[in-house]
């Protein structure tokens, strides 16, 4: 009997989708911003989670990731990607929270660092790989602001 109930036994975390919910690059001044790429461009990155549950058990994740780059104070690129996964849990209320807002978003990040890079590749703009994300310090952050 003991091990029909470890057959039974729903892992943790099953992602039963992810995918791309909006994806945008501009680049406002090309070509022309092409010829004043001499240097690494100035970066600005911004990173927001959200969640909510589509039905019991059942969560969308939106990682959304706003990155800009300016040369010699040129806005050379704009790029948002909103990137979603449909997950189920299977764990205890208690650790709803912190898994959609600090596991499930680790585990995305890969996939949408590559989309991230490749946009921008594809693009014609020079390789960019963003670097990994401490989603733990993130989530302590908003909920510090929510506290407040």
């Amino acid at each position: 009997m003991a091990k029909e109930s470890k057959e039974t036994q729903q892992p943790p975390i099953i992602f039963n989708n992810q995918y791309i919910k909006d994806l945008s690059l501009e680049i406002p001044h090309a070509p022309q911003i092409f010829k004043e790429i001499k240097e690494q461009p100035k970066l600005a990155l911004d990173i927001n989670i959200q969640s909510k549950p589509l039905e019991d058990s059942v969560y969308n994740v939106l990682l959304n990731i706003s990155l800009n780059a300016d040369v010699k104070d040129k806005k050379l690129f704009i790029l948002e990607l909103s990137y979603g996964a449909v997950v189920t849990l299977n764990v205890p209320k208690e650790h709803t929270e912190p898994i959609l807002g600090i596991e499930i978003p680790r585990l995305m990040f890969p996939f949408a660092r590559n989309m991230v890079s490749q946009c921008l590749n594809e693009g014609g703009l020079p390789p960019i790989l963003l670097n990994p994300i401490d989603f733990a310090a993130l989530y302590a952050a908003r909920q510090s602001k929510g506290k407040n």
